[in-house]
């Protein structure tokens, strides 16, 4: 359970400094979604290049969260995918 609270925790804060650089205005549910697709993206690019260790979480996570929720958000604007804004 404990490990379902850090994913919605680590997705926030990667879609909400995501979002930041992007400057794109959307929902909170919305941002924690993009920062947990952000962070799966991150961490399979960091298994790929980095062997996993004996730690749980890799150190460079929220970078690459940051980063890959980046990309999302890169991808939506140039496939012109909206989502729902803040009212």
């Amino acid at each position: 359970m404990l490990h379902l609270i850090w994913y919605i925790l680590v997705g926030l804060i990667a879609g909400v400094l995501a979002k930041s650089a992007m400057h794109v205005h959307m929902t909170v549910f919305w941002t924690i979604v993009l920062g947990i697709i952000g962070s799966i993206i991150g961490g399979a690019v960091t298994h790929m290049f980095a062997p996993p260790t004996n730690q749980r979480f890799h150190p460079a996570g929220f970078i690459l969260s940051t980063l890959g929720a980046i990309l999302i958000l890169f991808v939506c604007i140039k496939l012109r995918i909206h989502f729902p804004r803040v009212g």
